[in-house]
């Protein structure tokens, strides 16, 4: 598992890579209201912003880690934003997406050093 600047956590499976949004970032907005998710099929580039969360707090994006192509999205959040706040690290992912290059995965914090970010 990988993690960004921005509170994200990346998994790669099976050329996939999983992404979500981490615990500590949940407990920064709050209670999460509403989400907006891009569309399967969607081509990205890194650094676009392609999620729209708002919770009670504050309103906040997620930006494509990688670039490539959204190929799933978790429909559960749509209709339960609050699962977010319940299991962040886990059912709670956004999206998974089939990156152009898999490389620059390796450009993200591990474990250790997000820990140490957000210490």
């Amino acid at each position: 598992m990988k993690f960004t600047e921005q509170h994200e956590w990346l998994r790669e499976e099976g050329g996939l890579i999983t992404v979500g949004i981490t615990a500590h970032a949940t407990e920064q907005l709050g209670d999460i209201v509403f989400i907006e998710l891009p569309e399967a099929g969607t081509d990205v580039s890194k650094g676009d912003e392609i999620v729209v969360i708002e919770s009670v707090k504050a309103a906040s994006d997620i930006l494509a880690p990688l670039d490539g192509k959204i190929v799933e999205i978790n429909e559960a959040l749509a209709e339960t934003p609050a699962l977010v706040n319940e299991d962040a690290m886990g059912a709670a992912w956004f999206f998974r997406m089939r990156p152009s290059d898999i490389a620059p995965m390796d450009d993200y914090m591990d474990e250790d050093a997000y820990k140490k970010m957000t210490g």
